[in-house]
């Protein structure tokens, strides 16, 4: 079989977490980084250096310009995903979006819109759904190992420095818990149990504006979910799937877990699935394998996914007050 061609890329948006991603990209067969963009010209020339990448760009208009593109990773803060994501779309790339897909579900369901009516492929850049450790652990709870899933808990939270300028703490550029990592919590029980019956959910505010702290009850016919977002401590981040003949937990840390523990009539077993790098590579993969079948979605996380789960965060956004049109 002959070697796929190379399937290439530009970022947009330079800040921590493309950092990691460019790294991730060249672990990955077939990638390759071709452009760059940021708003500082010299931030995208020092970025650029550091992976090896030969073009650089200080206007995000340009690189959706640049026809030796086929994807892009928009790596920018929440407020603009939307706005980015439908330009490049509408100028003829491919889209990987950084989550969340957008700040609610209208703009979610434009940038959806925008995909099909181009044709061509858009993901929210959910990487936890192709981790090794969640797809193998996700697969025995579909086959039913540990019975009728009744119960979930799953946390994220960590300390942030909100002395500095920082996006967390940026009401404008959707900061706060909620959109930065409780959507991962929220993910979790619903990739397992769907849309919930209800949604229970409060907050605390930081002085920005942003939620500092979420707590979130979802409730189903027969289960219920606990879960849990902050960026003013740390916690555990131990993911807990419990049914009626057993339990998983997602170890440490759960999002990114490299192993999980499955616990059934008091025995327990480990299933340890090391990562390629971080574990952004396998959503890389992922996007390639649809471009090379000229799928405009995953259907690991498809488009309707993406759309339900925004849904979810918009529910706990009108129950909490947070406003990021103020």
């Amino acid at each position: 079989m002959k070697d796929q061609p190379t399937i290439k890329w530009g970022i947009i948006g330079l800040g921590a977490i493309a950092h990691l991603f460019a790294k991730e990209l060249q672990l990955v067969k077939g990638a390759e980084l071709v452009a760059v963009a940021s708003r500082s010209k010299d931030n995208a020339i020092a970025f650029a250096a550091n992976y090896h990448c030969k073009k650089t760009y200080d206007s995000y208009e340009d690189i959706m310009n640049d026809t030796t593109i086929d994807i892009l990773y928009i790596a920018t803060p929440h407020d603009s995903h939307a706005e980015l994501s439908i330009k490049a779309l509408e100028k003829n790339k491919h889209v990987l979006c950084e989550k969340p897909i957008a700040l609610d579900y209208k703009d979610a369901e434009k940038m959806i819109a925008a995909s099909r009516k181009h044709n061509k492929f858009f993901m929210e850049a959910f990487w936890t759904r192709f981790n090794p450790s969640f797809r193998a652990a996700f697969a025995k709870i579909k086959k039913g190992e540990i019975g009728e899933i009744r119960y979930i808990n799953a946390d994220f939270a960590f300390c942030a420095n909100d002395k500095e300028k920082n996006r967390l703490f940026d009401l404008k550029l959707g900061g706060g818990s909620l959109m930065d990592i409780g959507v991962y919590p929220l993910f979790l029980a619903y990739t397992i149990l769907g849309v919930p019956d209800s949604i229970l959910a409060k907050s605390n505010f930081h002085s920005s504006g942003v939620d500092s702290q979420t707590a979130m009850i979802l409730n189903y016919k027969d289960a219920q979910a606990v879960l849990y977002s902050g960026i003013s401590h740390t916690s555990d981040m131990i993911a807990t799937i419990s049914g009626t003949e057993g339990q998983i937990n997602l170890n440490k840390t759960w999002h990114m877990a490299e192993s999980f523990t499955m616990i059934k009539k008091e025995k327990e077993t480990n299933y340890d699935l090391p990562t390629n790098g971080m574990g952004y590579t396998y959503e890389i993969e992922e996007c390639h394998q649809c471009l090379r079948n000229n799928a405009i979605e995953s259907q690991l996380w498809s488009h309707q996914n993406s759309l339900e789960l925004i849904q979810l965060v918009d529910k706990v956004k009108n129950q909490i007050g947070l406003d990021f049109s103020i």
